[in-house]
């Protein structure tokens, strides 16, 4: 029986987990976490609504901590997990794309694993199961483009947060949803897939996939590329990092070959600029992803509360990057000192914007 402590139980990610977990013989709910939400309908031994996410995990005594938390707020969670050698499947990706350095630091001392749970990390890492590094050419991420694909800049002044939360494909939380009309969620993943797989950023891609059937591509030194292929239901990486090293049954229809029609393009950065500003702040390296991240989570805030117009949200995070000393962090200390500094940049942003 494998022991899952679930963060972020009340989310997308979190009810589609207990749907897992309740179908899986082999899998026991031991925790469940939420920010603010009730979790009434939750069934598991320990529950806890807010307050301190290690002191619960402490107290579960977990086989696997999946974190689904919002944000810069798993950061903790994802630090606890990795120090103790604790298996992480790893959903809050913007714990690892601010972390960085000191999460794979962390991973080192702990002994321990990350399964990713993010799609296309979790394509990435099923296409490189058994492969040496030395192998692997390229990587290639691949995105829906979002509600907004095909759209210039211009025709992005004034779409709603209501426009912005329609996707065509997927079904998530509003402060991803957003990130994927903006492609900066894209941006993190491109971050996220440097620390997770080892990779420089040069070698790291990204194409708009619309139908969201090809997750990810690897392409290999021999000039063979492998890709993930499935339709867009999170139930199949969230079962694969739960149950992995097995691959346990999802409830889904095989995929009808013959019914595809599978287009790929080039992403628009200049309609879309938070790609390419995510890419530059992890070249930059240091504390710029954590900056990026924070910059960015304050004024996707911004814009579902109706303040801060939708190219505004790159607008912040530039300017917001180009204020910073991005400076590496020695410890979590100074990476708490730099969220909070990039956050205080982005606010005052926010009366210009």
């Amino acid at each position: 029986m494998k022991r899952v402590a679930l963060l972020g139980a009340t989310g997308s990610i979190g009810r589609q987990a207990i749907e897992i977990v309740e179908a899986h013989p082999g899998l026991e709910l031991c925790a469940a976490a939420s920010a603010t939400t009730p979790l009434d309908g939750v069934d598991a031994p320990l529950k806890q609504v807010g307050g301190d996410l290690t002191e619960l995990l402490e107290r579960a005594d977990p086989d696997v901590v999946l974190n689904a938390v919002v944000g810069f707020a798993g950061i903790h969670a994802t630090r606890w997990a990795l120090e103790r050698g604790v298996e992480l499947a790893l959903a809050n990706k913007e714990s690892l794309v601010a972390a960085g350095e000191l999460a794979l630091a962390a991973l080192a001392r702990g002994g321990g694993r990350i399964l990713p749970v993010d799609s296309e990390h979790s394509a990435v890492f099923q296409c490189l199961e058994g492969r040496t590094a030395e192998q692997v050419d390229t990587l290639v991420l691949t995105g829906s483009g979002g509600p907004f694909r095909g759209r210039i800049r211009d025709e992005l002044a004034n779409v709603t947060p209501e426009q912005a939360l329609a996707h065509p494909t997927w079904r998530m939380g509003p402060k991803i949803t957003v990130d994927s009309a903006t492609l900066s969620n894209k941006g993190l993943e491109v971050i996220e897939a440097h620390f997770l797989f080892g990779l420089p950023y040069d070698r790291i891609e990204v194409v708009i996939q619309p139908a969201s059937i090809v997750h990810a591509l690897v392409r290999f030194r021999d000039g063979a590329a492998l890709a993930h292929l499935g339709y867009p239901d999170m139930r199949v990486p969230i079962s694969y990092a739960l149950t992995y090293p097995e691959r346990a049954a999802v409830p889904l229809p095989p995929l009808d070959l013959a019914a595809l029609t599978l287009e790929f393009e080039a992403p628009d950065t200049d309609s879309f600029p938070l790609l390419a500003l995510a890419r530059a702040a992890g070249e930059r390296g240091g504390t710029a992803p954590c900056a990026f991240n924070a910059a960015n989570e304050v004024a996707v805030a911004a814009f579902l509360a109706g303040r801060l117009p939708f190219p505004g949200i790159a607008e912040v995070v530039g300017e917001t990057l180009a204020a910073v000393d991005a400076a590496p962090a020695r410890d979590v200390d100074d990476l708490l000192e730099c969220d909070r500094l990039a956050r205080e940049t982005a606010q005052r942003g926010l009366a210009v914007a």
